[in-house]
């Protein structure tokens, strides 16, 4: 009878909700994202090295902060994850905004889903005030991410930007979408190209994958090609090329950024070295008399 009435406990409890926002110096966006997170019964801020007013605001929020140094991607949301106490996640950036029908529909998907699964959440991008629909992928930014899982159903692997990610349960797809506001304009697009080739490159050295040029150039067609036609980026106008634009020159800019870091390295360590002393001529006739054993 005790089994039974256990069992019955577990199968009427409310599957729990953590709402996980990973954040640095976030301030000027972070209350618009927590206010759209009331849904959950818990929200938690893991904050890296952020020295703005990120943690103060969360707190007025009630969520639970915490707050590291994480350089690498995957260590910093294992660490965020680790510190939630439900029975699933929702994972959600600073920069974006859970939806009421996501928040509705992701409740329903938990409660309707007793053993392990992960849902891809797709994903409204906005350049400024504007929806761009299509030409997303790569590095710009996803049209849909596995952001509702169960914690440890999500394992990231090593990398400063865009780790690998592997994923256990079953897959599913909800149809409300997350608000994202990638960029306020196109000079921030492009601030966030260079930042992240700056860590795809510090990635590239620290794996010893060095980039080649030709398939660099070679993958600057490709990839505007993918985004401006097949990803139908054409229909977005100026923001379409845009988004084509600092595509293709992601490659491109990872490429020379190694190698400018890594001709600097070479620089230095022979400035480190110091001028090669001179070697002292040998004395007359030694060279002869080396030849001549040689004979």
């Amino acid at each position: 009878m005790a089994a039974l009435d256990e069992a019955k406990t577990r199968a009427e409890r409310r599957p729990t909700l953590s709402a996980l926002v990973v954040a640095r110096n976030e301030e000027r966006q972070l209350a618009a994202c927590l206010e759209t997170l009331r849904f959950a019964d818990e929200i938690v801020v893991a904050l890296d090295r952020s020295t703005d007013r990120s943690a103060e605001i969360a707190r007025g929020f009630g969520a639970r902060v915490v707050e590291g140094a994480w350089p690498l991607e995957g260590e910093r949301r294992t660490a965020a994850v680790k510190a939630c106490r439900t029975d699933w996640v929702i994972e959600v950036d600073a920069d974006e905004r859970v939806t009421p029908g996501l928040a509705l529909e992701a409740r329903r998907a938990i409660e309707a889903t007793p053993g392990d699964a992960y849902f891809l959440i797709p994903i409204a991008n906005h350049v400024g005030g504007r929806l761009v629909r299509f030409g997303w992928g790569a590095y710009n930014g996803a049209a849909a991410r596995a952001a509702l899982y169960r914690p440890g159903g999500k394992i990231w692997g090593k990398g400063r930007v865009h780790p690998p990610v592997r994923y256990t349960g079953e897959r599913r797809v909800l149809e409300h979408p997350i608000d994202h506001f990638v960029d306020r304009d196109l000079s921030d697009m492009f601030r966030r190209l260079n930042s992240y080739t700056d860590a795809a490159a510090a990635d590239a050295i620290d794996r010893g994958r060095i980039p080649v040029f030709r398939s660099s150039f070679r993958r600057m067609f490709s990839r505007a090609w993918k985004s401006y036609v097949a990803r139908k980026g054409y229909r977005e106008g100026p923001y379409g090329m845009a988004l084509a634009l600092f595509s293709a020159l992601y490659p491109m800019f990872v490429y020379l950024k190694v190698a400018t870091r890594l001709e600097a390295g070479a620089a230095g360590r022979s400035l480190a070295d110091g001028p090669t002393a001179p070697q002292p001529s040998p004395p007359p006739g030694a060279e002869r008399g080396n030849a001549g054993a040689n004979r």
